[in-house]
């Protein structure tokens, strides 16, 4: 026997409002819709986002419909780096970021002349002129010509007097970044390397300890960043090479230093007369005989 079909019509009311509600049920019923009242005003919603965005970026003014997203843009401004990989130790401040960075195939580039490698080819070309000598940044003004563009940017500020960074408490601008940010100190009172006993920038001097030796000569040191500057004086390691003249350095701190004979950068300032010096002992020296 053959099935047959059956086309079954059913009447509903539906309002006369020249649509169709989107919350019209099947059995003709219509759910009401909720309302969300604002507790200023008594202004009644039917959704809850509606198109206003209350939070507000206090840096640049943008403003988002959600706290979580204003928290997400705030780490553009702060530099905050949540999201970091397991696997290579490197940072990010989105998620989506770290998910790119995990799955995308790492291509390893390496150095003709020392066979070290990296994951992208401008590091390794910029790594590359440490053994070439090739130093393609050159300065319009004087012809000093240097290994990286940072380099020459910072360089340039000594002819054009710019200092794009300016202290928001007391006006004062520097060149650089890292000026301002050791500067800032100055205000904040902000003792990075503090001792817990006392707020001097020293560790273990109350208690004596040095639980870190050195294997070559007995020495004993209170911190392990200490032990491991000691022991390149009896291997001779010297890691922080410059990229500008080749010059080796067994601490960061004392290439940083060195570097400034490159750029001209002068962060240490007289508050009286606002003569510069690029290093600490001619400041210090400044400052006791004028």
């Amino acid at each position: 026997m053959p099935f047959l079909t059956l086309k079954v019509a059913v009447a509903i009311d539906v309002p006369d409002v020249g649509f169709i509600p989107n919350n019209l049920n099947f059995n003709g019923t219509v759910t009401p819709k909720k309302k969300f009242k604002c507790v200023f005003c008594g202004k009644t919603f039917e959704y809850l986002i509606c198109g206003k965005r209350p939070y507000a970026c206090m840096e640049c003014g943008k403003s988002f419909s959600q706290k979580s997203s204003l928290n997400v843009h705030l780490r553009s401004h702060t530099g905050e780096k949540p999201y970091s990989c397991s696997h290579c130790g490197k940072s990010y401040a989105f998620k989506i970021a770290l998910r790119t960075h995990r799955f995308t195939p790492k291509k390893k580039f390496k150095c003709v002349f020392c066979g070290k490698t990296f994951e992208y080819l401008s590091h390794m070309t910029r790594h590359m002129r440490k053994h070439s000598g090739e130093k393609p940044y050159v300065c319009t003004v004087c012809g000093k010509r240097f290994a990286q563009k940072t380099y020459l940017i910072t360089h340039e500020r000594t002819h054009s007097g710019e200092r794009p960074y300016a202290c928001m408490e007391c006006g004062k601008s520097f060149s650089q970044k890292s000026s301002l940010n050791v500067h800032l100190r100055s205000h904040t009172g902000e003792k990075p390397y503090s001792c817990s006993h006392c707020g001097k920038t020293h560790m273990r001097t109350h208690s004596g300890e040095k639980p870190f030796v050195c294997t070559v000569c007995g020495k004993r040191f209170a911190q392990k960043t200490y032990l491991r500057i000691h022991q390149r004086t009896h291997s001779g390691e010297r890691p922080y090479s410059c990229m500008e003249c080749g010059k080796s350095f067994a601490q960061k701190s004392s290439l940083n230093v060195h570097l400034r004979s490159h750029t001209g950068e002068k962060p240490y300032s007289c508050s009286e007369c606002g003569k510069s010096y690029a290093y600490k002992q001619g400041f210090n020296t400044h400052q006791c005989f004028g």
